[in-house]
């Protein structure tokens, strides 16, 4: 999985893609609850799974760019380049978690993550 952050996001070493991966999936971890979220864990690698687990989800997820301010804020990082590490990882963990499994992801958080998940955004009914 780091290997494949590495070459996605364009990023000059394996420890710098591991710490990217880290830093977006405890982040996402504060947001995915239920099912989902236990599928999810199940789906990735060991470590990988672990850094979801180890947040403890809030009680109202963020919107999409709200989780990139968010994980920006706290990794002093730029709201770009935080875009940039979101989607290196999590484009990755939509491949791992398969479309289905994405999809029903991104229907339980609030608009804004399908972009960040590398698919298209559409409109929800009302």
């Amino acid at each position: 999985m780091a290997e494949r952050i590495r070459y996605e996001g364009a990023y000059p070493t394996r420890a710098q893609a591991e710490d990217v991966a880290r830093r977006v999936l405890e982040a996402l971890g504060r947001q995915l609850t239920g099912d989902e979220r236990v599928e999810l864990a199940a789906r990735l690698p060991r470590e990988a799974a672990g850094f979801l687990a180890s947040q403890i989800p809030l009680g109202r997820p963020l919107t999409g760019w709200g989780f990139v301010k968010d994980l920006a804020r706290r990794s002093g990082t730029t709201p770009a380049t935080a875009r940039w590490d979101t989607g290196s990882v999590l484009g990755v963990v939509a491949r791992l978690a398969g479309d289905d499994l994405t999809d029903r992801i991104i229907t339980r958080l609030p608009d804004g993550y399908a972009l960040l998940f590398g698919k298209a955004q559409l409109a929800r009914p009302a």
